[in-house]
């Protein structure tokens, strides 16, 4: 089934390649099958092509997160926070604020 919307999205790339909106989602369905290169290349260009689509940040830094890329994780989040507050999507800077504050040993548990 996957490989069926991989097929698709790419279908969809060709005619459009400078679409985020797809570039995210054939990183996201690489990552879902845990194909760390292919969901890493992608989140990456999204990175460099289009820095302000918010979502990329998140994803990615949990990529790194999960490849044990501590430093680049937190680098990612720092960055995705920036792009989320010149968009002022404020859901996304504090979901992005979480990521980066457990990743940096900064969680504050109550005692």
């Amino acid at each position: 089934m996957q490989n069926n919307r991989l097929e698709k999205l790419f279908e969809f790339l060709s005619t459009d390649p400078n679409d985020s909106f797809i570039l995210y989602a054939i990183a996201t369905e690489y990552n879902a099958i845990n194909d760390d290169e292919n969901a890493l290349k992608y989140y990456l260009q999204l990175t460099e092509k289009h820095p302000a689509y918010v979502g990329t940040y998140y994803h990615l830094g949990k990529l790194y997160e999960k490849l044990n890329f501590k430093d680049k994780a937190i680098e990612i989040y720092q960055k995705g926070m920036q792009a989320a507050r010149e968009k002022k999507d404020m859901h996304a800077l504090s979901e992005l604020q979480g990521a980066y504050n457990s990743a940096a040993g900064l969680d504050y548990e109550d005692d």
